[in-house]
């Protein structure tokens, strides 16, 4: 995205791109924590019942699809919450840094999905992606697995996954971006109890968007200079 990144200790902080609201969106779904604020605050609440459940992230398994710069500091991040780590990408990582986070390469996605309690979706949106998580897909995934998706709306095939929601193919998911934006105030997705959404705030902080401004102006000015461009993304 931009940035100048190092992945070992004493280098300087970052500012918060989607890394830190995908592991927010995380922990919000497996903890409940929309739904646990709407019950603290409901003018007729008298307790939590007994019954009422969240997950366990410390020692479960996050499946990353998509291990760019983003996707390897979510790695990061989880490492600290003693999650293990699985991750797929278009090529594997080399293996000191798999071995930095502790993350193990699936070549195929559905080792993934058929592994993981939380898939992340940190991938770009491509011809190869679009629609990647679809009906089968989501019926690979554990009843019990959550679905996060930081990277673009149309990852997803929505109607799929409101019917998994719905039937309990899967138990949640956490969405920072959808198809369109925002979705129609009709759309079933926002009826479904067992999602958290919120609305492609990814890179909504301070810090954040004057990094990206400072990069761009950093491109340009090297552009009209005729110097090489900074982190210029080529094709394949």
């Amino acid at each position: 995205m931009g940035r100048k990144t190092s992945y070992y200790p004493g280098a300087p902080p970052e500012p918060a791109l989607p890394e830190d609201l995908g592991m927010a969106l995380l922990l919000a779904s497996a903890r409940r924590v929309v739904e646990g604020h709407h019950l603290a605050v409901a003018p007729d609440a008298e307790g939590v019942s007994i019954n009422w459940m969240g997950q366990d992230v410390s020692g479960a398994t996050l499946g990353i699809v998509g291990m760019g710069a983003i996707g390897y500091r979510i790695a990061r991040r989880a490492q600290a919450f003693d999650m293990k780590i699985l991750y797929h990408n278009r090529s594997r990582r080399k293996l000191e840094e798999e071995q930095a986070v502790g993350a193990t390469y699936c070549a195929r996605l559905d080792d993934l999905l058929l592994q993981s309690d939380f898939v992340m979706l940190a991938t770009g949106l491509t011809p190869q992606t679009h629609g990647l998580i679809g009906r089968r897909e989501l019926g690979l995934m554990k009843p019990t697995a959550t679905l996060i998706n930081i990277g673009r709306g149309l990852l997803v095939d929505q109607d799929a996954l409101v019917e998994a929601l719905q039937t309990g193919v899967i138990r949640a998911a956490a969405l920072d971006v959808t198809y369109p934006e925002p979705l129609p105030r009709d759309h079933p997705l926002l009826t479904v109890k067992n999602i958290t959404l919120t609305p492609h705030i990814g890179s909504a902080t301070h810090q954040a968007r004057r990094q990206i401004m400072e990069n761009l102006v950093e491109s340009i000015l090297a552009a009209v200079s005729g110097l090489p461009i900074p982190r210029e993304v080529l094709p394949k």
